[in-house]
């Protein structure tokens, strides 16, 4: 099944919870938008729940209305839905509870048995208020929190359940008559613990409580955690302790809000130099490339003959960027596999083989599944990831994390720049190991990614003329993409962006493909992007791909050519022409994807659309 990332925030302490829980959600609200919903805690053996279908603001809108006096105490939990199971309605929001009402749940992720749970409980004479498959857990742990082995003890509860639970999720869930305790439980799904003074929160990120603390706990796979105003306890589902891994937050509450931005994108597209450089930054020392977290040998590295890169969306795209520069450094083969489709082919792997896992969340369910499958044949898999301690990090050999900051925008940017960076410093610790590059050639290498986000910054310059630009093609019907070499890719990432945010017909192609069928597509008017390789790198394809403006041009097209700064071969034949940097061949994707980002953002924009919460798409996908 397929689903999306929903927001979660958990809070007890000396605040308003209210305002805790509702400012929390307001930060993870890019994780699901259909819904949302609160549940709090007010000391007195009951719960005060609302919940509204839509955006945020319909909750605080019925808070508001109700009365706030009717919402206090210093304990709480919220939800933001991306929809799964059932309808966006009201009667599908989260929280939900047990037919008592003293227990209620939220929930992110897929409950893969829901069915037989739910066939059990109306066996049982218990009725169903919503279509989730959510509910079902609300009704389960208010069951063996009244009988049985767990009653009374809420930890015990949540733990026989999710113990009988298949599939992924995170759940929080509280009790009416436990106002000093709110317990969550983990299964490949996100969710951490803030620590605080005299305050604790669970979430689904960090950003919901960055505001009041950074030392945050990461959770491990089937675990649980009781948090208290005074701290937390962590357990396995039978409720053994179990050791944890605290961590700092390295970013500030600064860094999740626009500041002074029309939309968090276009925000996140201009802190991209920044993201190349934490990315980059610690990562060649002593005349070499240093990972993050590598638990593979120098000498299991000398040993791979072969890489897959494992991907979706726009990490996969990241990934066919990884191809070039690998193959480029180190003399292998890469191949680059859709996550979603890796292990169901059965590919050929072993001891000797390298499996890239990249996903900006680190929480990807199709990537996580092909990390695991690639475990299961021997092979060694190093994460490329933008969150610190998440599933997909965990269960890998080496790590490489791209410090990009938080990206409240659901279409990727900044973390798409980072994850090429990422790929390239993979493809220096592969050289180094298996010796194709000498020490020399590895630091000039370095040095001229090290320098990308002097250019980048430069690229931003063009944003005022793109984004005039768009103003211009908003009313188009379709937009094509082409480009060669690392060219290719950048024009199936400006497709996709087009498509994720304005909702339009766009599609990259293979400039050398176009006589083979996408000529055909070629009328009057229609624009063309098109991603101009390096005249110095590559003058061949330079000439080729100019023939091609020139066939598309002759047929009606309107061309937008993405150039290097001195290109004047292509002048004549531009309609449209945004100059670039001239940087080295395979670093040019990271000077010439900036400019496709803020077009689609803003013909998105002067479409009436949000820019930052795209329909039907969340943050990333964590079930499968």
């Amino acid at each position: 099944m397929l689903g999306r990332v929903c927001g979660i925030v958990g809070y007890l302490g000396h605040r308003s919870a209210l305002d805790v829980v509702l400012q929390g959600l307001g930060r993870l609200e890019y994780r699901g938008y259909d819904s949302a919903g609160i549940a709090l805690l007010d000391g007195d053996g009951s719960l005060a729940v609302q919940r509204s279908a839509g955006a945020l603001s319909n909750l605080e809108q019925r808070v508001a209305e109700d009365g706030r006096e009717h919402f206090v105490g210093t304990g709480g939990m919220g939800h933001t839905r991306w929809a799964t199971h059932g309808a966006p309605t009201d009667r599908n929001a989260h929280p939900h509870r047990d037919s008592t009402g003293k227990v209620a749940v939220v929930h992110n992720g897929i409950i893969e048995n829901f069915a037989e749970l739910r066939a059990e409980l109306e066996n049982d004479g218990i009725e169903l208020s919503s279509d989730t498959d959510s509910e079902v857990v609300a009704h389960l742990v208010g069951r063996a929190y009244a009988a049985g082995p767990a009653a009374g003890d809420l930890t015990a509860a949540l733990g026989i359940v999710a113990a009988r639970l298949s599939g992924a999720f995170t759940l929080v869930v509280t009790h009416a008559d436990q106002h000093d305790k709110i317990v969550a439980a983990r299964r490949s799904s996100p969710l951490v613990v803030g620590v605080g003074e005299g305050e604790t929160f669970v979430a689904s990120d960090v950003a919901a409580f960055i505001e009041h603390t950074r030392n945050a706990v990461e959770l491990g796979q089937d675990q649980l955690v009781t948090i208290t105003r005074d701290g937390y306890l962590v357990t396995d589902f039978a409720g053994t302790e179990v050791e944890t891994r605290p961590f700092s937050v390295d970013w500030d509450l600064s860094a999740a809000e626009k500041g002074g931005h029309d939309y968090f994108m276009l925000k996140e597209i201009e802190e991209q130099p920044e993201a190349l450089s934490n990315t980059l930054r610690g990562h060649f020392a002593d005349g070499g490339v240093v990972l993050d977290e590598q638990r593979i040998s120098e000498q299991d590295l000398r040993d791979i003959n072969k890489v897959f890169v494992v991907a979706c969306g726009t990490a996969y795209h990241s990934g066919l960027l990884a191809k070039y520069a690998i193959e480029h450094w180190c003399r292998i083969p890469v191949e680059v596999e859709l996550a979603s489709e890796f292990r169901y082919r059965d590919p050929v792997l072993g001891r000797d083989t390298l499996v890239v896992a990249i996903s900006q969340s680190g929480e990807t369910a199709d990537t996580l599944e092909a990390v695991r499958h690639a475990r299961t044949q021997h092979a060694r898999v190093l994460a490329i990831s933008n969150t610190n301690g998440s599933q997909i990090p965990r269960e890998s050999d080496a790590v490489l994390y791209t410090h990009a900051g938080p990206e409240i925008g659901v279409a990727a940017t900044k973390t798409f720049l980072a994850q090429i960076a990422a790929n390239y410093l993979v493809g220096l610790a592969l050289a180094q190991a298996r010796g194709t590059k000498y020490t020399d050639e590895l630091e000039h290498e370095f040095a001229e990614l090290a320098a990308m986000p002097d250019a980048v910054r430069s690229v931003l310059e063009t944003v005022p003329q793109v984004r005039e630009l768009a103003t211009r093609m908003c009313d188009a019907k379709a937009v094509l993409f082409l480009g060669r070499h690392v060219g290719y890719p950048v024009a199936l990432e400006g497709a996709l962006k087009l498509k994720e945010l304005a909702y339009m017909h766009a599609e990259g192609f293979a400039a050398g493909e176009l006589k083979h069928g996408p000529i055909a597509l070629i009328e009057d008017g229609l624009p063309v992007v098109v991603q101009m390789p390096s005249l110095k790198g590559h003058s061949q394809l330079h000439a080729k791909l100019l023939s091609n403006i020139r066939e598309i041009q002759a047929r009606g097209a309107r061309t937008i050519v993405i150039a290097e700064e001195g290109d004047e071969a292509v002048r004549p034949f531009a309609d449209e022409l945004i100059e670039i940097p001239a940087v080295p061949t395979l670093l040019q994707p990271l000077v010439s994807t900036v400019p496709l980002q803020v077009l689609a953002a803003e013909i998105a924009r002067h479409r009436g659309y949000d820019v930052d919460k795209p329909r039907n798409l969340a943050k990333s996908v964590t079930v499968e």
